[in-house]
């Protein structure tokens, strides 16, 4: 799968050895010195196929305005399905382009970051790295696990200069969580009953990218883009598991069985 990025970006001096390093140095130093810092330019695609760990381009983004200043992580892939019915190669194409592909390129531009003192990698996924709902057992695992990545070097890259930063989000427009309340009604758990219910559990547009904006000029650490509910289920799963999968459980109970994919 090939995923285009667009990077934005105000240039600044770069020290690092070699030719190619020092052409970016030359024209951040350009940048510095003869354009307004009010000046914009015309944003540059660059296609990443996080399926070849191989081809992750870092250096072509680098070379595009002489360095990175910000970078945001926001693809995705998503299959919904009981666990037993995934197979290996799905499991292994989710965790490419939901985990390996990310922690990829972050590595590749760090190095660049660092040299310069700073930088900001920003993570936009799923709540469900937070959490874990039922019939997602490996894209949860992957968003689980790329979470873990960038909160871990965080406090080792912030001496350094460098922000990381992590917004989970529950769903964007057309992407959101609905179920019929009917479909649950019957359920002994009323909790689950107040959980799946025709309110959509997700937040538009528009606020998603007011909270990122937000977290890049406040440099927050970790931020959760969701209604009232989600966060509730974030706080249930820390403080009252049983109660959680109970609620979970009521979800499902009469959920058909897949085709194996």
């Amino acid at each position: 799968m090939v995923l285009p990025y667009t990077v934005h970006r105000d240039a600044v001096t770069e020290s690092t050895a070699g030719s190619s390093c020092a052409h970016r140095t030359a024209t951040a130093d350009l940048f510095i010195h003869n354009i307004s810092p009010l000046q914009t330019f015309p944003p540059k695609l660059v296609l990443l196929d996080f399926g070849d760990m191989d081809s992750m381009p870092e250096a072509e983004i680098l070379d595009c305005y002489g360095c990175l200043d910000i970078l945001i992580f926001n693809s995705s892939m998503k299959v919904k399905a009981p666990a037993q019915s995934l197979s290996l190669e799905v499991d292994k194409l989710l965790m490419d382009n939901n985990y390996f592909g990310p922690v990829t390129l972050a590595k590749g531009v760090l190095p660049s970051m660092i040299s310069r003192r700073s930088g900001h990698l920003l993570l936009v996924h799923s709540i469900q790295g937070r959490l874990t709902v039922p019939f997602g057992t490996t894209y949860a695992a992957s968003k689980h696990a790329v979470q873990a990545a960038f909160d871990c070097p965080r406090a080792e890259v912030e001496e350094d200069g460098i922000s990381v930063s992590t917004v989970n989000e529950s769903g964007v427009q057309a992407h959101l969580l609905s179920l019929k309340i009917s479909s649950v009604i019957s359920s002994p758990c009323l909790l689950a009953a107040v959980l799946y219910t025709t309110k959509p559990l997700g937040v538009s547009p528009d606020e998603a990218a007011t909270e990122i904006v937000k977290t890049l000029n406040n440099k927050r650490k970790e931020v959760v883009i969701a209604p009232s509910l989600p966060k509730v289920a974030i706080y249930a799963r820390s403080f009252f598991p049983n109660m959680f999968f109970l609620v979970m459980a009521a979800g499902v109970k009469h959920a058909a069985p897949s085709e194996k994919i």
